[in-house]
């Protein structure tokens, strides 16, 4: 005695082959293949031109940064114009670790931007008082 039908097997058969037909396709449509180890400079690495200050830079620029995409990038802008908008005169984001304060950033992801970013002190963007 079988403990399937024929039918029953003919249908498992015909799923079975109806999934790994997707897969492959999808793979043969989507592949990324990602480096182990990650590559000593990032992809997009000639496109900076020096050290990028995160509270001037556009989301172009940003986005240019490894590990940080275009939606990142936006994020980082929105959040410094909504920071600067209600603290005036203060700057977003002093030091690396303030990044954190980005969904989707990582103390990781801090150590590896630190080369590509610089943070100038509020005193050298503030003006004179006389």
């Amino acid at each position: 005695m079988q403990p399937w039908t024929a039918r029953q097997r003919v249908a498992v058969i015909v799923l079975t082959s109806a999934i790994v037909f997707v897969a492959m396709a999808r793979f043969a449509c989507n592949h990324t293949y990602i480096s182990d180890p990650q590559p000593v400079h990032p992809l997009r690495e000639n496109e900076l031109a020096d050290r990028i200050d995160p509270n001037t830079a556009d989301a172009a620029t940003l986005s240019a940064l490894p590990l940080i995409g275009d939606k990142k990038a936006e994020d980082i802008v929105k959040y410094r114009e909504k920071y600067v908008a209600n603290h005036p005169g203060q700057l977003a984001f002093q030091r690396p670790v303030d990044l954190l304060l980005i969904r989707g950033i990582g103390a990781s992801t801090i150590t590896q931007l630190t080369p590509y970013l610089i943070f100038p002190d509020q005193a050298a963007t503030k003006p004179t008082e006389k």
